[in-house]
């Protein structure tokens, strides 16, 4: 069996993949090292992507394929590269059927693109940038934590969002940098990077907290539900984060029945008068 480092990124896996095809190497003879779970055989020294025969014909994939694997490979678990290898080399020998969401491995090929698609919409929906001061390099800032490796696609949303804006997303792995005209990807990310974003995360943001207290509505809280759309992983991130537990104990504690936040109940409503013509007659009545 072929053991081969485990590679970064597709592009790198791409490489290989190909000198694989070309050698006919089945999937079965082939397994991508992973640095968590070292493989038992260790790597194979001699396998390099130049081990292709350029004298092979082109490999011909369907149309849509190669996007749904490069899609795929941002979704984090070990062995990923081995799916990929098997399903295109399943394809490219007729079996296209690999492909869709009835077959084994198209099935799982399908539920790793619904969680990465899945999490980039987490990344534009939970993310917070910061300000910056004045007169630097950069005008917003994050740090995120994403489940798969999203970033370097997903953060292209902001481009469009935020204008000529200069921003900074950092996470544990990769970083993104976008200085008005060019965005720039960097793998791993660079110590000052993350630590420009881990200080800015500290800052409380009391503003934000004021606003997300005040639209919180106890009477439509429904714990499941909201974490449903909000998992519990994404509040350390959030500057409304640490107030949502102090909120749903509210909630249940009596803010649910009325309605309303107890800063609410405790103010006094306004008293107005008026007349109300009942029977030919004036009645005075008040609220």
């Amino acid at each position: 069996m072929k053991v081969l480092q485990g590679v970064a990124d597709f592009a790198a896996w791409r490489a290989q993949a190909r000198a694989l095809l070309q050698a006919h190497v089945p999937p079965h003879q082939v397994a991508w090292e992973d640095e968590a779970q070292p493989q038992l055989f260790g790597i194979d020294p001699e396998f390099t992507a130049a081990t292709s025969v350029t004298s092979a014909p082109a490999i011909r994939v369907p149309p849509g394929l190669l996007d749904e694997l490069r899609l795929a490979a941002c979704y984090r678990t070990p062995g990923r590269w081995n799916l990929l290898y098997r399903i295109l080399w399943r394809v490219t020998h007729g079996e296209r059927q690999a492909m869709l969401a009835g077959d084994p491995d198209g099935s799982q090929l399908h539920k790793r693109l619904k969680s990465v698609s899945r999490e980039a919409h987490h990344l534009h929906a939970f993310l917070r940038f910061r300000p910056c001061e004045p007169g630097g390099n950069l005008d917003y800032v994050a740090w995120y934590e994403p489940a798969h490796d999203i970033l370097e696609t997903a953060s292209e949303h902001f481009i469009h969002r935020l204008g000529r804006q200069r921003w900074l997303i950092a996470t544990p792995l990769d970083a993104v940098w976008f200085d008005g005209e060019r965005l720039e990807y960097r793998r791993p990310c660079p110590p000052d990077w993350a630590a420009r974003a881990r200080q800015d995360q500290v800052a409380e943001d009391g503003l934000w907290q004021s606003y997300y207290s005040s639209i919180f509505n106890p009477a439509r809280l429904n714990p499941q539900v909201m974490q449903g759309h909000m998992p519990r992983r994404f509040w350390s991130g959030l500057p409304e984060g640490k107030l949502i537990p102090l909120l749903v104990s509210d909630a249940r504690a009596g803010a649910q029945r009325t309605g309303q936040a107890q800063a609410l109940v405790k103010r006094e409503g306004k008293r107005i008068r008026g007349s109300v013509e009942r029977d030919g007659g004036s009645e005075a009545a008040s609220w």
